[in-house]
């Protein structure tokens, strides 16, 4: 059964890791939909995470070195007869009682196959609010996508297929699917629905220390993503100028790869509307001077404290070998770390950029809307 379990701890591991890598946009599609985190729908969105690598790994890893998998077999190996596995479970437990019928080898992977499935109908019907026959075409694709992946050797990666495409597991994938949807209302009767969420998207909200700690991981993340893309595309330039990849990077490009994302994270957005940042901008906080925006320069002052800060002091992270960047580099990291700490004792929560510059943080939502060139950066009010 070890072959059947590994599974599981990959799933969890794989699944977390790419909630990680999703949670921006799941954070923004929650805020845009629903105006608020919803915790119990964003842990439903982990737990689907979890199953969509745990899927993955039942259905097509450990994935065979192409010698290994098309060594004796050079064929496509597929079963078209609906419900062979029976055949094969009789022929596997010749004289068999019952009972060791149902817990062989071959009765276990068509449960496995039937139990596979049970989640995805589950998530389909509750989790995405979807009919029974959604569910049920959705079980159905599925399967039949899986079970071409495995026939095509993954789309001609492998000369040969390196797992049997059996009908009999459509069928019961399919079967599993339909049965999570029938059971799904009892098991995911905790999720909320989306209309009832999606009616209050509008509702200004107080502005929690909490919420104003999720603007600033968004702008941290929102930057390191941009950051990432502008390195990626310099050492392509570089690599593309010289003729190699050899070329050492020059101190530079660490300096732009960290301008650019502030520019585009704190700077940018600082001139239109009341001047939030990005990640702000996501959960409908806005700052505010006397409840009105501030001039440009009020607005621009405050992105520099904490965004600019902290955009400073990773541009000159390759500098650190000097005397006056190092120091200017540890006086920026104690601004950042000020600035996350003070949130809690600060009036309206409204942190040291607020605190210095007289702004104070508002929700969004409550504010009458501030027309731009660029009103997609602002959100609806």
């Amino acid at each position: 059964m070890g072959e059947w379990t590994w599974q599981a701890g990959f799933g969890v591991f794989g699944g977390l890791l790419l909630f990680g890598a999703l949670l921006v946009p799941a954070v923004m599609v929650q805020y845009r939909r629903y105006g608020r985190i919803s915790a119990r729908r964003m842990l439903g969105a982990v737990a689907l995470s979890i199953y969509g690598v745990a899927l993955v790994a039942y259905t097509l890893l450990p994935l065979p070195s192409p010698e290994q998998a098309c060594a004796a077999d050079q064929s496509r190996l597929v079963n078209l007869i609906p419900f062979h596995f029976i055949d094969d479970i009789a022929r596997e437990n010749p004289g068999a009682s019952p009972l060791g019928l149902a817990t062989s080898r071959a009765s276990l992977q068509v449960v496995l196959n039937v139990a596979l499935f049970v989640p995805l109908g589950v998530f389909v019907r509750r989790y995405f609010h979807r009919g029974t026959l959604t569910t049920t075409i959705v079980g159905f694709a599925g399967s039949v996508l899986i079970e071409l992946t495995q026939y095509t050797g993954l789309f001609g990666l492998y000369a040969c297929s390196y797992r049997v495409a059996d009908v009999d597991d459509v069928l019961a994938n399919t079967l599993g699917a339909v049965l999570g949807g029938l059971v799904a209302p009892a098991v995911l009767w905790w999720m909320p629905r989306r209309r009832d969420l999606e009616a209050t998207r509008l509702e200004p909200r107080p502005v929690s220390g909490w919420r104003r700690w999720l603007g600033m991981l968004l702008d941290v993340l929102i930057f390191g993503f941009i950051s990432s893309v502008v390195s990626v595309a310099a050492t392509l330039l570089r690599t593309l100028i010289a003729g190699t990849s050899e070329v050492a990077p020059h101190p530079i490009e660490h300096v732009v790869a960290h301008l650019v994302p502030g520019l585009l994270v704190f700077f940018v957005p600082a001139l239109f509307g009341y001047g939030a940042s990005l990640g702000q901008r996501i959960v409908f906080l806005a700052p505010v001077w006397d409840g009105a925006p501030g001039s440009t320069g009020q607005r621009l002052a405050r992105a520099s404290v904490t965004g600019g800060a902290y955009t400073l002091g990773l541009a000159l992270g390759d500098f650190g070998g000097y005397a006056p960047f190092a120091l200017l580099s540890v006086l920026t990291s104690l601004v950042v770390l000020v600035s996350f700490t003070s949130v809690p004792f600060t009036r309206g929560h409204r942190g040291l950029s607020g605190a210095l510059t007289g702004a104070d943080m508002a929700d969004a939502r409550a504010l009458p809307h501030v027309p731009t060139a660029t009103a997609a950066l602002t959100p609806p009010g």
